[in-house]
């Protein structure tokens, strides 16, 4: 398998002005994503792992500084690709489906909001298939729910870097602005492969 690659944005640099800056996107992405990528490639010389994908660096190698990293290149990835330029109506097939598992789109986002805010330290907060069901999952560092067999439909990055240019220490501020940049399409096509 050929070395990984840095996967460019799916948006310009600027099309987040007014939720997250270039700035933040130009480090976001271009550094800290950058030495994630860089630095799986390197570790994974010389072991088990040299010519796997990322999918099966995460399941079996499951922790060590391969593993995090590795980790830390599909959860920016899959952030990155939860989030849109314009603000996008959720598609009625997964509105239906938030309405099953939550009760209401809006407790959706109260809880999804609620578990980011609360996400002690750095980490990601998800929404993830499991089994039948949706559920809303917090994971710590580097943590991917694909460990556990789970398998991700959203993420928002609560980790510092991920805001802290624009919003300082107002994560609260951050998550909800968020949730008015969600790449709805993106997320309905990820339950649709997990089908």
């Amino acid at each position: 398998m050929p070395l990984i690659s840095l996967s460019p944005l799916p948006y310009e640099k600027t099309a987040l002005n007014g939720f997250l800056s270039e700035q933040t996107l130009t480090f976001h992405h271009d550094k800290h994503l950058a030495t994630y990528v860089e630095t799986t490639n390197k570790l994974r010389v010389g072991t088990a792992f040299e010519h796997e994908s990322i999918y099966n660096i995460i399941v079996n190698a499951r922790e060590g500084a391969l593993y995090n990293n590795a980790a830390q290149v599909f959860n920016h990835e899959f952030y990155f690709n939860c989030l849109s330029a314009t603000t996008q109506e959720i598609p009625e097939e997964l509105s239906e489906c938030l309405k099953t598992n939550f009760g209401t789109v809006e407790v959706f986002l109260e809880k999804f909001v609620a578990s980011a805010v609360g996400n002690f330290g750095s980490g990601w907060t998800w929404l993830v298939k499991n089994g039948d069901g949706l559920e809303i999952v917090n994971t710590q560092n580097a943590g991917n729910p694909l460990l556990y067999g789970k398998i991700p439909l959203l993420t928002v990055d609560v980790w510092e870097h991920a805001y802290y240019l624009d919003y300082q220490n107002r994560r609260a501020d951050y998550v909800k602005a968020f949730c008015n940049h969600v790449n709805w399409a993106h997320v309905l096509a990820c339950l649709h492969e997990a089908k």
